[in-house]
């Protein structure tokens, strides 16, 4: 048996006492942080806890998702909060790296115009604060519109006004079976890369899976319309009044929030694309045009997916800071989960707890997009035989 030896001349000795003393001051900081907050509450009376998320919320929300009344619960108010971010999320970071893709391989371009176009647009967009980007927008959007009576019609059942912008929406029985459809798309998508992926490893043969999964997404919801009686109507927006009822409403606030924020985060991936596509030997262009492929095509079948390798890492943080940089939809009025934890702190005045939500919130969405980017990682990386 090993001899334990505790003499501070030994490193294992050393290393554990300073381990020791390292997590007791942080547990002391912690204790004193927690017991001097909940003593000067208690001085000012200020009562703790989450209780108050079950009380009636009694503000109005502009934009939601749910149904959303006055009389509902502050707990609903936070789901929708979560919800208008998780929208802005997702379609912002969807968006952004579409835009920043092609600016990135743009930037590559022999072209010595479209080359120069996207470094300016890089170069530009990056030195410019977020906020700035947003309070240009929103300023754009709404005043520089008309009025609803006055709106733009670009297209029929279209409407642009600085009341935001008014699209023909579907109604009826059968939306709810499309949504179904487009869910079994979903799984079926998934199902079919792997089994695509299986097939490759053990055959070598490809799988046109981006096809496939298109007439997927096209069917599946046909599909689920046709089996419930092809009940569909489209609402078009109607002139009532000072505004425009019916139809699908996308406000200002959000588009603003949507344009500053892609616009801005699509320089950040354009530049990842552009070293991760540069991070690829130039032997492997030569190899492509040995091949008698096109450009084009070596890019996408031989270029892309090693330089997706390199880029994920990078696109990870950028996409957690995408979620992160939406709070400041505050700035322009949009019902994020900041401003109605802000509101809700304003009449409550539970502040601990509203930041705590605030907090939490955050740090979810961001470790949801860490895991599904690791995984995806996981799944691309080269696997050595």
């Amino acid at each position: 048996m090993k001899k334990i030896n505790f003499s501070l001349n030994d490193a294992n000795t050393r290393s554990w006492l300073y381990q020791v003393i390292i997590l007791s001051v942080i547990v002391y900081v912690v204790w004193y942080l927690v017991n001097n907050t909940l003593h000067n509450l208690a001085t000012r009376n200020i009562q703790t806890g989450f209780a108050f998320l079950n009380k009636e919320a009694g503000f109005a929300i502009g934009e939601s998702l749910i149904e959303y009344n006055l009389t509902d619960t502050y707990w609903h108010a936070i789901r929708v909060g979560i919800l208008n971010t998780l929208l802005v999320s997702f379609v912002g970071i969807v968006l952004a790296t579409l835009l920043g893709t092609i600016i990135g391989i743009a930037r590559l371009s022999a072209n010595w115009l479209v080359n120069k176009l996207a470094a300016i647009y890089v170069e530009v967009m990056r030195n410019i604060p977020l906020l700035i980007h947003l309070f240009f927008w929103y300023s754009l959007l709404t005043e520089n519109l008309p009025g609803p009576r006055q709106a733009l019609n670009p297209i029929d059942g279209v409407f642009l006004s600085n009341r935001g912008v008014k699209i023909p929406a579907l109604s009826g029985d059968s939306v709810s079976w499309m949504l179904v459809g487009l869910l079994f798309a979903v799984i079926a998508t998934i199902i079919l890369s792997f089994w695509a992926k299986h097939k490759q490893n053990k055959t070598g043969k490809t799988t046109a899976v981006f096809s496939i999964s298109l007439a997927f997404w096209v069917i599946f919801p046909m599909l689920a319309a046709l089996l419930s009686g092809w009940q569909l109507d489209v609402v078009k927006p109607e002139l009532k009044g000072f505004n425009f009822v019916n139809g699908w409403h996308f406000s200002p606030e959000l588009a603003a929030l949507l344009l500053g924020l892609v616009l801005y985060t699509a320089a950040f991936i354009a530049e990842i694309v552009r070293s991760g596509i540069q991070s690829v030997n130039n032997g492997q262009w030569e190899a492509g045009e040995s091949l008698g492929l096109s450009r084009l095509k070596t890019l996408r079948l031989i270029i892309m997916p090693q330089a997706v390798r390199v880029m994920i890492p990078a696109m990870s943080n950028t996409f957690m800071n995408f979620t992160k940089n939406s709070s400041l939809a505050v700035a322009i009025g949009y019902p994020d989960i900041v401003s109605i934890v802000n509101t809700m702190l304003t009449q409550t005045g539970q502040a601990i707890e509203a930041v705590m939500i605030i907090m939490l919130a955050y740090f979810t969405i961001s470790i949801s997009i860490a895991v599904f980017m690791a995984w995806y990682n996981k799944r691309m990386a080269l696997v050595e035989r």
